[in-house]
């Protein structure tokens, strides 16, 4: 008869989708098994892999009951995050990839946070970029960024602007899933639409303020390979999010979208087929400035803005630097970021 230690759900489901990972499975499982906490399981779930992770996993598991293997036909990795979460015991599900590994106190330190701040329902953390900076160097600037937000307030005003969670670093209460839904699956980042549906919820946010995960940069991952990661699918996804946050703080005011080059107005105008109507651009190029669009809206400078009282703006422009200037002089014009501007780019 089982102990009732062993039949006990663990505090945490380490939910960890694998295809053909034979070569980095090793590194990956074994960060698990350091962890400080000994409270949980490791859910792996195998899509289909033909190069003997499989087989790898299986064996593993005959010496660490804690380990799980579930396998499946390649579904994709959608399918594979869908089943782990339909047999997950943990109260709590970690996401982990088998190119990654997370440092010893990765479980313990998030799990201690979701107790210190039970509005949360999403905690994630820092994340270290284990790729090379020098021929990467876009990647390891986004994980930059990426480290800059850490309380709910930075998270929610910068969701727009790009995936603000490297994914294996997230931890979720696992009610989320039957309460606002799972994966969807779909021409567009599996991860980051689900966080945008969580946010839209009115989910909160934070992360652990130290480095938890090593974020690895392989050729192979799916964010470099898959067309579903690709900037348009980005900007087609978040679309209707976007809109209907923009929709929401309008409160009568005409909609100026900051930036008026070509990319940016293509972009918006995804905005304008989930129901926004762009009043009128704005922009520093002197040359744009006072012109008009193909579509006939009105290009201002920054000093044209009326008062918040009158306009809402959209930030939507992606050159680095640019959000930051942008926000500098939104505020010293007394708009207020999450009521009068929103950041999208």
């Amino acid at each position: 008869m089982a102990s009732p230690t062993a039949l006990r759900p663990p505090a945490v489901t380490v939910l960890m989708p694998v295809r053909n990972a034979v070569k980095s499975i090793g590194a990956a499982v074994a960060s698990v098994c350091r962890q400080s906490s000994p409270d949980w399981e490791l859910l792996a779930v195998d899509d289909g892999s033909n190069d003997g992770t499989g087989e790898w996993l299986a064996d593993y598991a005959t010496r660490e009951p804690r380990l799980r293997l579930l396998r499946q036909p390649a579904r994709g990795i959608v399918a594979a995050l869908n089943a782990g979460l339909g047999v997950a015991r943990g109260r709590l599900v970690a996401r982990h990839d088998a190119d990654d590994e997370m440092l010893p106190g990765r479980l313990e330190e998030q799990a201690a946070l979701f107790e210190e701040r039970p509005e949360l329902g999403l905690v994630s953390s820092l994340v270290r970029f284990g790729g090379d900076r020098a021929s990467s160097p876009g990647y390891a600037l986004h994980v930059d960024w990426l480290n800059s937000l850490v309380e709910p307030v930075d998270l929610a005003f910068n969701r727009f602007v790009e995936s603000p969670f490297a994914h294996p670093s997230v931890m979720f209460r696992r009610e989320l899933v039957a309460l606002h839904g799972a994966y969807r699956d779909g021409d567009f980042p599996e991860d980051y639409e689900l966080w945008l549906r969580w946010f839209e919820s009115g989910i909160q946010m934070a992360k652990v303020p130290r480095v938890l995960v090593v974020w690895h940069d392989p050729p192979g991952r799916l964010s470099r390979t898959d067309p579903r990661y690709s900037s348009e699918a980005f900007f087609r996804m978040k679309a209707p999010y976007l809109a209907r946050a923009a929709a929401g703080l309008l409160a009568g005011r005409r909609l100026f979208v900051w930036g008026a080059g070509r990319l940016t107005r293509r972009r918006a105008e995804l905005l304008e087929g989930h129901g926004l109507r762009i009043a009128g651009h704005v922009d520093i190029a002197p040359r744009k400035i006072g012109s008009t669009t193909p579509a006939g809206l009105p290009v201002i400078g920054p000093g044209d803005l009326p008062a918040p009282s009158d306009v809402f703006v959209l930030g939507y422009v992606s050159t680095r630097g640019a959000r930051e200037f942008i926000r500098g002089e939104l505020r010293t014009r007394g708009f207020v970021e999450g009521r009068d501007f929103l950041m999208g780019a």
